[in-house]
């Protein structure tokens, strides 16, 4: 088992003060991860040497996620729009970069909103054809780009891990990996293992929730399929914890994903019985294929 194992800063906070950064960092090595993820979602406003030197004194690694909006829409049929949004991944590979991140991804597609009718060919094309210049300049930084399928209500041009290929290929970018997420799978796929096998040759990076957000093990989804699929192929890729309370996160990122209960309050509870779920399931799992 070489997964590198990690977690969301915002399941313990919002904010990038050096407060907020020393104290999302540190308990997240304290309690055992091997890295954090970091939301950019606004690159801009990144204070580079500040995370840097929070993710250095804790001997921290760290990846970025983001999700756009509809302003920074690069499927979109507005030029302008599209342009928007190429210049906000563009800082974001910045400030990737700038942290000695290895992995950029997330909602970085299309839009992470609800939209009112069925993406097109076009709107396939402008994204992937983006996104494919966007990994190749990425390459030059060791740094890999992640396409996490989500559910109909937060976009409507990747949900399925076989989507998440066809839009690979229609890229045919060589440094475009899948990124799949339990939680959206538990709404858009038959099951928590057929997408693990159907995505073998191109799954760089897993993110484990629960079906409802709160605490592993206390809601529906099948995570025994799930980490059985991954030691079936033998998945050595990075495995993230992410969790999300309105206790916590920002007003506009609670809207956008409508978090509208507290599942959770101890952030340092939720993620330590996080990370030893993880590591337990992982160790059944690859213990029963040898």
């Amino acid at each position: 088992m070489n997964n590198k194992i990690g977690v969301h800063m915002l399941v313990f906070t919002a904010g990038f003060s050096e407060k907020d950064l020393d104290y999302a960092i540190g308990t997240a090595k304290e309690i055992g991860y091997d890295y954090i993820e970091l939301p950019l979602l606004n690159p801009y406003a990144i204070d580079v040497d500040l995370a840097k030197k929070a993710l250095q004194s804790h001997n921290m690694q760290a990846v970025c996620l983001l999700g756009l909006s509809f302003d920074t829409d690069i499927s979109s049929d507005d030029p302008d729009v599209r342009q928007n949004g190429q210049k906000l991944l563009w800082k974001a590979l910045e400030v990737s970069a700038g942290l000695g991140a290895w992995y950029l991804g997330g909602v970085i597609y299309s839009a992470m909103a609800k939209y009112l009718k069925p993406a097109t060919e076009e709107n396939r094309k402008y994204s992937a054809e983006f996104l494919a210049q966007l990994a190749e300049k990425a390459k030059s930084h060791g740094i890999k780009i992640g396409i996490e399928p989500v559910n109909r209500y937060e976009s409507n041009l990747v949900n399925t891990g076989r989507q998440a290929i066809e839009f690979i290929k229609l890229s045919g970018s060589d440094n475009i990996f899948v990124h799949l997420d339990s939680y959206h799978m538990n709404i858009e796929e038959n099951d928590q293992s057929t997408p693990v096998h159907e995505c073998q040759d191109y799954l760089g990076y897993v993110h484990i929730n629960e079906n409802h957000r709160g605490y592993l093990g206390s809601g529906s989804l099948d995570f025994t399929s799930l980490f059985h699929a991954l030691a079936d192929i033998k998945y050595t890729g990075p495995i993230a914890f992410e969790s999300f309370s309105s206790a916590v996160i920002s007003e506009d990122f609670r809207s956008s994903l409508a978090i509208w209960r507290d599942l959770w309050t101890d952030s340092k509870d939720l993620a330590s019985r996080a990370k030893t779920f993880i590591d337990n399931y992982l160790y059944a799992a690859y213990r029963n294929k040898q």
